[in-house]
């Protein structure tokens, strides 16, 4: 989602294609949390994954709210 959002045909494509993606990020730290109860995956495995999910979401986010404050000047 977040390639789509770079061809995005608006700001509010690219808006809209980026609040998608924060959606999709996480829902995989809701999966990672399934597959550590279910031990599919370890604990270690499930805390690297879930970190790199969350600075993603981080970034996401970030970029989300830097678009939405140029639309206010």
């Amino acid at each position: 989602m977040v390639r789509e959002a770079k061809n995005s045909e608006s700001r509010a494509d690219f808006q809209h294609k980026l609040g998608i993606a924060q959606k999709e990020c996480d829902e995989t730290s809701y999966w990672l949390k399934l597959l550590m109860r279910t031990n599919y995956i370890t604990e270690n495995e499930a805390e690297d994954i879930k970190f790199e999910a969350t600075e993603l979401l981080k970034m996401i986010r970030s970029s989300i709210l830097t678009s939405k404050s140029s639309d206010h000047k």
